[in-house]
């Protein structure tokens, strides 16, 4: 009993001066958030939500966090590149431009490039759109979406030969995108090779819309020919393109792409007349 009553006396003042100090020992100062360091992941995760939001065109959205971004962590380059896209998706070619200018000298400037290419091809600036997309393709030359765009870019001014290499390098670099192979069998289409053509289309297994989106963008980017015969617009697919008055001595892909989509009666080194 003795030894109980001695360490409850002990005890007593303690839990006297811990009731007493209650307040002081569970209410802890805010810490200014300036004093705070933000942790990498964190950073890096809201970069990438902002990317998820463009990936699904939520581009105003992401304008948004975009700001919100910058307020709580800084500025990045890389925070500024998604700026200018999403400045561009929304119509804001100018600011765009402006934007994806401070960034050609940087890690982003192959994007930088590829941005200024798509506006000036938006504005109908031919020359200024190869010359951007020829920029972004030597700084980032494995990039099959800055390859296709250079690729349709020369197949809009007409230039088929130089477009054959880019849309060629795009579709063996990724066979099973279908943009890649889509852009090469609409260069097919144009210079008249619609058997190689309608081979990539089904050796890919593109859908009727895809088909249909390639006929279109041949029939309105195709060059008036001096041809007596109107089977541009037929719908029965791309066997009926162009026959024998299709223009002379037309390049083929590398070996390899002719190899993989060319039909079988086909030579594999020959050009097509």
């Amino acid at each position: 009993m003795r030894t109980t009553t001695y360490l409850s006396l002990l005890l007593l003042p303690a839990l006297i001066v811990g009731c007493g100090n209650n307040r002081a020992a569970y209410k802890i100062p805010p810490v200014e958030p300036a004093l705070v360091e933000t942790p990498q992941n964190d950073r890096g995760m809201y970069l990438d939500l902002i990317k998820q939001m463009q990936a699904q065109n939520a581009y105003f959205a992401s304008l948004a966090h975009i700001d919100a971004f910058r307020q709580r962590f800084g500025d990045l380059p890389e925070l500024r590149i998604l700026q200018a896209d999403a400045l561009r998706e929304t119509g804001e070619r100018s600011a765009a431009a402006q934007q994806y200018r401070t960034l050609t000298k940087g890690p982003q400037a192959a994007q930088a490039w590829h941005g200024l290419g798509l506006i000036a091809a938006a504005s109908n600036d031919t020359a200024g759109a190869q010359l951007a997309l020829q920029n972004a393709v030597q700084i980032d030359p494995l990039n099959v979406a800055y390859l296709g765009d250079l690729g349709f870019a020369l197949l809009q001014s007409g230039d088929l030969d130089r477009a054959r290499a880019p849309l060629a390098k795009a579709a063996e670099l990724a066979p099973g995108n279908a943009r890649a192979v889509s852009n090469l069998a609409l260069w097919a289409l144009l210079s008249g090779q619609s058997g190689m053509a309608e081979a990539m289309i089904q050796r890919a297994n593109l859908p009727q819309a895809t088909r249909q989106e390639i006929l279109r963008l041949a029939s309105t980017l195709r060059r008036p020919v001096a041809t007596t015969s109107n089977t541009g617009n037929a719908p029965a697919a791309l066997a009926a393109q162009q026959g024998p008055s299709a223009p002379s001595l037309q390049p083929l892909p590398p070996r390899s792409m002719l190899d993989r989509f060319t039909p079988t009666t086909a030579k594999p080194q020959e050009t097509v007349q």
